[in-house]
């Protein structure tokens, strides 16, 4: 299983799409905030929680165990990691898209 971690706060593919584009007075196309919402407690993740992580787990093939091009993204806000259950709540999101074995 390979881990992939992104400090990230806004996601490219979210932000392409043309309903999430918006000109300022200049006429040039901005992106837009598009908040996340922590996969763990359904909290809205702020602009300004800088602990929050999001984890992209990777999706492997099991005959040739090689990426297979697809994976899952978890998003942890500050207050979940700053109780020390972060790892916990990931095992269980885990379990429920069966990455790991339950």
């Amino acid at each position: 299983m390979l881990i992939f971690f992104s400090a990230t706060h806004r996601s490219s593919d979210r932000s392409s799409s043309p309903k999430n584009r918006m000109q300022n007075d200049a006429g040039e196309f901005v992106d837009l905030y598009v908040p996340r919402k922590c996969s763990a407690s359904n909290r809205i993740i702020g602009a300004k929680d800088h602990a929050s992580i999001q984890i992209n787990i990777a999706e492997v093939d099991k005959a040739t165990g090689r990426f297979n091009g697809q994976f899952k993204t978890y998003a942890i806000c500050g207050a979940i990691r700053r109780m020390g259950e972060a790892d916990d709540s990931l095992l269980r999101l885990a379990k429920t898209d069966s990455i790991v074995s339950k």
